[in-house]
């Protein structure tokens, strides 16, 4: 049984060596021009190797330091699928060494650490989000690795001969170390060991090519130096461009207002259907499939001053596609028009933020939203409570913030409750 699995694997593994790879211009100038912000050494470089049909090997590196995956990991992950399209062999790399650390990157402070328990547990479900961007089966299918396996192997000389490859002052020029020294903030030994890591995470695996968002350039590059000095290999860099809220923040879990893999169809389009009108033109070009041609015309409507309500209900649809199917996204827009078309929802509802698990209640009591714990079990048993995106009726004179939420209470009232 076990010679049979063997010769298996072997085959796949030879299968897998044989194919070849897409070398259609006009698809590799688009998966390197479409949604990038940098590419290092540079896009003609890169782009020659893979106009010879060269097959290279790619990761994307994602730390378990939430319990699911976001659409800020969405972007880099839908890069990935595409060079995984044209033939390449791409990796999905878990950091589950590196997130008990805490990447410092924009940062103003130092991260919690996790135990190695909270980490693998965080991690559960990511492979399972993930096969909506990558396909971890047919012919060509992407490798999930752990890179425990080789840094909690790591002993104290390995360490320092990683240390000796990167002075004080290359770390110091990164914005958050310098950011935080201008304001005597402390900065951890452990925080400079991150980049180190993530580094050799790429010699570990000897990639050609590493993918992430644009924040992780500087940790990418460093993976890139570590190539030339300890396999005089070229490893190119590519940093995908981020999407922001409209304060220049990116999206994610840290500023509260990501759109996470695990929420329902209805959640994820109500999500995008509040985001500000200046994310539509962004958000159809890194996390949607759409044309560049169809998005230019999108452009020039929304130049000429057409309302962005269609644009915006387009882009929720396909990002709902992208991570459930279409669908779902059909769904989730007659849900949404059920609740919003009448023009109820005011532009400028009341917003709560609270921590999860707290009353629901005594939110909007402490706000002035219900008068007292009475007025809400009045509210509660008329039936005049009601969950926006879902329609449904809240019974439950004791639920609590578990997620963010549109309540509408009576008919003319709307109050959303945002998780910090």
């Amino acid at each position: 049984m076990i010679h049979y699995i063997v010769i298996s694997y072997i085959n796949i593994m030879n299968n897998i060596n044989k194919l070849e790879t897409i070398v259609d211009e006009k698809k590799i100038e688009n998966v390197l021009s479409r949604g990038i912000e940098a590419i290092f050494p540079n896009k003609d470089f890169l782009k020659s190797r893979l106009l010879k049909g060269e097959r290279l090997t790619l990761y994307l590196g994602v730390d378990p330091t939430g319990p699911t995956l976001h659409l800020g990991h969405a972007i880099p992950l839908k890069k990935l699928g595409e060079f995984q399209k044209l033939g390449h062999q791409i990796i999905l790399l878990i950091g589950d060494f590196t997130a008990m650390i805490g990447d410092p990157s924009d940062k103003t402070a130092a991260r919690k650490k996790l135990t190695k328990e909270q980490v693998l547990e965080n991690c559960k479900e990511y492979k399972k989000q993930a096969e909506s961007f990558i396909s971890f089966d047919g012919e060509n299918p992407a490798l999930l690795k752990f890179n425990s396996e080789w840094l909690a192997k790591m002993n104290f000389g390995d360490v320092l001969e990683l240390a000796s490859l990167m002075t004080v002052d290359q770390m110091m020029k990164r914005d958050m170390f310098a950011r935080r020294e201008e304001e005597n903030k402390p900065i951890y030994i452990h925080e400079f060991m991150y980049p180190l890591m993530q580094g050799y995470d790429s010699v570990a695996m000897d990639v050609d090519v590493e993918i992430g968002g644009n924040d992780q350039t500087f940790n990418m590059l460093t993976g890139r130096d570590f190539m030339k000095t300890i396999k005089n290999k070229e490893k190119f860099v590519i940093a995908t461009k981020l999407l922001t809220d409209s304060s220049g923040k990116k999206m994610g879990k840290t500023e509260g207002n990501m759109v996470s893999l695990d929420q329902s169809p209805e959640e994820i389009f109500g999500k995008v259907m509040s985001w500000s009108d200046n994310l539509i033109l962004p958000g159809l070009e890194i996390a949607t499939n759409i044309s560049l041609e169809e998005i230019e015309d999108i452009k020039k409507s929304l130049d000429s001053g057409s309302n962005p309500k269609e644009a915006k209900v387009k882009l929720a649809k396909e990002i709902v596609s992208m991570v459930h199917d279409l669908e779902s996204s059909e769904t989730a827009h007659q849900s949404f028009e059920k609740a919003f078309s009448k023009g109820e929802i005011p532009d400028d509802i009341k917003e709560i933020s609270t921590p999860v698990g707290f009353l629901i209640r005594d939110l909007l009591v402490k706000e002035g939203i219900v008068s007292s714990n009475g007025d809400w079990k009045r509210l509660i048993e008329g039936n005049a409570i009601t969950i926006v995106d879902s329609d449904e009726i809240i019974k439950d004179l004791s639920l609590k913030s578990e997620k963010n939420l549109t309540i509408r209470i009576g008919k003319k009232r709307f109050v959303k409750i945002i998780i910090k």
